[in-house]
């Protein structure tokens, strides 16, 4: 990866950023930094992508995203370096569950992705059945399952350890990730550690062990020393982006809303880029986009690229978050929420209990219990044509049962994000590194980042942004640039 332009030397010139989410904003920012001169295209009216604040009741919530990875430090720094440090906050409890089998089970710990490394809390949770515990022995002497250049995440797992292993804890906990379908997920893009663990053979049981082992021996102080897992903002991470936006503006960047980006042509070492109803004219491009809309921009000057970006799939949820009052519920169960394993053929894969999670919804609305629940995945969201208040139906049928929930909400909404997922399906790392080796061979600088990528999570859009920064910046600094 090329480093950031210092501010000596040439002026790294005009560059467009398509696509107003929190990669093309956090590319936006870092190209700034470098000293390039930013115009950012946004087709709608909101900055943000998939990171939405709102409020129920009153109460400031997320109705996207609600959290980034806290050991992966992209987000955290972008937070801090929009001045939003001091709201960084991690949750007030991480102790989730998973509803399966009939009841509500403690989340196994001593796993990696729901595979385990220690088998007693496994067995002690009660998520898998004895024959289900009794079929993960066999781990120890099965001969070797090859893995090759990539696999099914959930394929390998069950090859090792059986179907159920994957159905009550791989499955749902993937599932919160991708909305997809563990079975045909890429365990080297999703889990590469795990993929490591199973390249080099033998029981999968003490591949995880081993791999836990190394971990701990790398963090100074042992596991304890770490820090949150996760963290979140007070008033909704969905704050981050108009954080973002903020310090692009101030530091002299554009950004334009509804303005689709129709055309990328190239001219004269640059691009000619046709949005809205104007040509912009730039020196290197920056796709910030999902996939459809990018091989649609890349349909002419890069038809590898824009096959590849074609045969990426999506999933589609919707989140239902409601407000009740503390007074109508029942004991609400402590800890974050709970997952639910497709298998058990329930309508919502998971629910969060906001006001346990975090400190400053609780305080936000002292007299209210905000909660959310989540429907849909890849291959099942029949229940996603049924409108808003069917939704909240189906999830209330399902807390009750969960959780005794019978009370009314005073408020609820329901979120759709149609399409809002990319699949990282088998063979993902490499048609990512087709699409980056088609768009490096243009004939002026263009890099993409997003989602579609190198992860779905916040800190992985960041860090998807700042590489695809850093390479434009690198590559305009390395010619002659002359934007206007």
């Amino acid at each position: 990866m090329s480093t950031a332009h210092t501010g000596t030397g040439p002026e790294p010139g005009h560059v467009v950023v398509i696509g107003g989410g929190i990669a093309g904003l956090a590319a936006a920012h870092r190209l700034l930094a470098g000293g390039a001169r930013v115009t950012l295209l946004e087709s709608s009216g909101r900055l943000g992508g998939k990171l939405l604040a709102g409020d129920i009741a009153g109460v400031p919530v997320d109705l996207g995203a609600e959290s980034m990875l806290a050991r992966r430090p992209e987000a955290v720094e972008l937070a801090r370096a929009v001045g939003l440090g001091e709201r960084l906050q991690p949750p007030g409890t991480a102790t989730a569950s998973l509803w399966t089998r009939g009841a509500l089970r403690p989340m196994p710990k001593g796993h990696v992705m729901g595979v385990p490394g220690d088998l007693g809390p496994l067995a002690a949770s009660g998520v898998l059945s004895p024959e289900g515990l009794a079929r993960i022995e066999q781990d120890r002497t099965l001969p070797a399952t090859e893995a090759g250049d990539d696999v099914g995440v959930g394929a390998y797992v069950a090859a090792r350890l059986g179907r159920e292993v994957v159905d009550r804890l791989v499955e749902p906990l993937l599932g919160g990730v991708y909305a997809g379908d563990a079975y045909r997920i890429s365990m080297r893009a999703a889990v590469p550690q795990l993929f490591e663990a199973a390249r080099r053979g033998g029981s999968l049981i003490e591949g995880v062990r081993a791999l836990q082992e190394r971990t701990a021996a790398t963090v100074p102080g042992g596991p304890a020393a770490t820090g949150p897992v996760f963290m979140g903002l007070a008033g909704g991470i969905g704050t981050l982006p108009g954080a973002v936006a903020d310090a692009v503006r101030r530091s002299g960047g554009e950004i334009l809303l509804h303005t689709p980006v129709h055309e990328l042509a190239p001219a004269g070492g640059g691009w000619r880029v046709r949005a809205g109803d104007r040509w912009l004219t730039a020196d290197a491009v920056v796709l910030a986009v999902p996939a459809p809309a990018a091989a649609g921009l890349l349909r002419t000057g890069a038809p590898a690229a824009a096959g590849v970006l074609d045969a990426v799939e999506y999933a589609s949820m919707a989140l239902v978050t409601m407000a009740f009052r503390r007074a109508d519920l029942p004991a609400v169960p402590g800890g974050s929420g709970f997952l639910v394993p497709p298998v058990d053929g329930r309508r919502i894969k998971a629910s969060t209990f906001a006001s346990h999670k975090w400190n400053w919804i609780a305080e936000a609305g002292p007299d209210l219990f905000v909660l959310r629940t989540s429907l849909g995945r890849y291959g099942d969201d029949a229940d996603l044509a049924r409108d808003d208040a069917d939704l909240v139906a189906l999830s209330r049928t399902d807390l009750g049962e969960a959780v005794g929930l019978t009370a009314r909400p005073v408020a609820a909404t329901v979120t759709r994000w149609d399409a809002g997922l990319p699949q990282y399906t088998v063979g993902h790392v490499d048609r990512v590194a087709r699409i980056r080796a088609a768009v490096a061979g243009l004939p002026a600088p263009l890099r993409v980042c997003g989602a579609l990528y190198d992860g779905v999570g916040i800190p992985a859009c960041v860090g998807s942004a700042r590489q695809a920064a850093d390479e434009v910046l690198g590559t305009l600094a390395a010619g002659s640039s002359g934007g206007e």
